[in-house]
């Protein structure tokens, strides 16, 4: 009977610890979502992520849901368009800002911003942000920091590397 006992209180601590585990993983994206709406400058409701990664970097990808969405499209554009200078001149502000924390990958990224390459490309509904790099310690700080973003942000996108086509 109390080996029985203490399952049962062992699983009912364990049923807590993961409530209280889960309620804050819901208040930290609750979190995210309403500081990334203010420096990102449009509505996450409105707009979708998606993060890759690949064989010689990653992806960022944003755009607006609605084709109509004219103004979050454009708001898309602006913010990464000056997110992709950003984070070329080594500076990644916005996403400490975003995330209430330094990301997964940032210090090297920083460190060797030199041969890390980000080019920003319009798309039909908003922009992405296409990161490459020859350096094996940037690539792997990329991969870091790319999958952080798939787990702060909860896109549901594959962590795995995506192979070239």
């Amino acid at each position: 009977m109390r080996l029985a006992t203490a399952g049962f209180i062992a699983v009912a601590l364990g049923s807590t610890a993961y409530a209280q585990d889960s309620s804050a993983c819901s208040a930290h994206h609750a979190g995210v979502n309403e500081r990334g709406d203010h420096v990102m400058g449009f509505d996450h409701e409105r707009t979708t992520h998606h993060f890759t990664l690949t064989a010689d970097g990653g992806v960022i990808d944003v755009s607006a849901d609605d084709d109509a969405d004219v103004a979050s499209r454009d708001a898309i554009r602006n913010h990464l368009s000056h997110i992709a200078k950003m984070f070329a001149a080594g500076d990644f502000e916005a996403p400490m800002l975003i995330h209430d924390q330094v990301p997964p990958g940032v210090p090297v990224m920083k460190e060797k911003k030199a041969v890390i390459h980000y080019a920003y490309e319009k798309t039909k509904t908003g922009a992405r942000i296409v990161i490459t790099t020859a350096d094996p310690k940037a690539l792997a700080a990329v991969h870091d920091f790319l999958r952080f973003q798939i787990s702060d942000h909860q896109t549901g996108d594959s962590a795995e590397v995506k192979p070239k086509p």
